[in-house]
């Protein structure tokens, strides 16, 4: 351990906020705070809206909805935009609600949402909010470092991440992008905050110090998933999502089991699938085989999805490898259950899309 507010952790700080800035496309100050991904959601809202302030969320999934629920909690005025899970956000939607609802002042969109593995069309959505001249904040939790992400080209005004997704990390560090326009909002909001406060952060951050103190051994180690990454190369990082995603759903349809996001909006980084098991214990008892059995941990549904549907995380460090090892482990523990009756399209399917090449990962052009 060393001192956190000694030159060590000071150059320490500096690499990985440099780091993070390269990562997530911005000049924007990104400000670290001990917390999960949900505290960085909390630290948007309390620092960008007052009580009463009509606020936006679009919400296509748990988190979308502990989003709002957060806006709720501290009094601002909800607005409401809720698409069935495994839908994405109609940017249309939202233009028409800002329409209707001018007072609306800041807009908060998930990216990608981990709960249904449905990413949205953010470029879209984005240049929707800005030619409103409202302020955009986005939960990239489970898409930064993984998925295109082009956070000043887009306007995002509060971008929140967190360490244990993408950034191949131990859970601890809310990373959060804030723009010019996010910290003057900041300094007129009047929800009550202290820990969460992105202008006392920011004052210690110019000191290469942190407010609190921070969890030095998780920064250590996002400091090294961005050595891992700048090595890649970011562009070739995308790429490789994009690959691996599409080798997973592939692999799962060929099995005969189906995707919960729509076409089109299928997220690279975490696939949710519909559980093959007539009840909620059943799908329990095949998770718990593949764990107990294999050594693989797939996660369940959340809220009204638990017991539907199970989840694939494939972010971070993954390659094609790792993805043929998942497909044949999961087939083999649906036959053993007795869910498929045999073994082998799996791995075939997911063989044929690494063939096909890998996608392009170019984001696509700001509107």
């Amino acid at each position: 351990m060393i001192n956190h507010r000694g030159p060590e952790f000071a150059a320490l700080m500096e690499d990985v906020t440099q780091g993070l800035q390269w990562a997530l496309r911005t000049g924007n100050d990104v400000l670290l705070f001990p917390a999960s991904g949900t505290g960085g959601l909390e630290a948007a809202v309390v620092n960008t809206l007052s009580p009463g302030e009509k606020a936006l969320f679009c919400t296509m999934g748990s988190f979308g909805n502990r989003w709002a629920a957060i806006g709720e909690a501290y009094g601002a005025d909800v607005v409401r935009l809720e698409v069935p899970q495994g839908e994405p956000i109609d940017p249309e939607d939202v233009e028409r609600i800002l329409a209707a609802h001018p007072a609306i002042t800041t807009v908060f969109v998930t990216h990608n949402e981990t709960s249904t593995g449905v990413s949205n069309d953010l470029p879209a959505i984005a240049a929707v909010v800005k030619s409103r001249g409202k302020l955009l904040c986005v939960d990239s939790v489970s898409g930064a470092g993984c998925l295109p992400l082009e956070t000043d080209a887009l306007g995002i005004d509060v971008c929140v991440t967190g360490s244990q997704k993408g950034w191949m990390a131990p859970p601890g560090v809310a990373m959060i992008a804030v723009s010019a326009a996010a910290f003057e909002r900041a300094q007129q909001a009047t929800l009550p905050r202290f820990y969460f406060d992105f202008t006392k952060e920011k004052k210690y951050q110019d000191k290469r110090q942190t407010f609190t103190t921070p969890p030095v051994s998780v920064l250590y180690a996002i400091q090294e998933g961005l050595a891992i990454m700048r090595e890649e190369g970011l562009e070739q990082v995308w790429q490789r999502h994009a690959l691996v995603g599409r080798m997973v759903r592939d692999g799962i349809e060929a099995i005969g089991l189906k995707l919960l996001a729509a076409e089109g909006h299928r997220s690279d980084t975490v696939t949710a699938v519909h559980s093959p098991a007539q009840s909620p214990d059943e799908l329990k008892d095949l998770l718990s085989h593949l764990r107990v059995r294999y050594g693989l941990v797939l996660a369940g549904g959340q809220d009204e999805l638990q017991g539907r549907i199970f989840r694939i995380g494939h972010l971070g460090m993954i390659d094609e490898t790792d993805v043929y090892q998942i497909l044949c482990v999961l087939e083999q523990g649906l036959s053993d259950r007795g869910f498929r009756s045999r073994v082998g399209l799996a791995a075939p399917a997911a063989q044929a899309a690494a063939r096909q090449g890998t996608p392009s990962a170019e984001p696509a052009p700001v509107a």
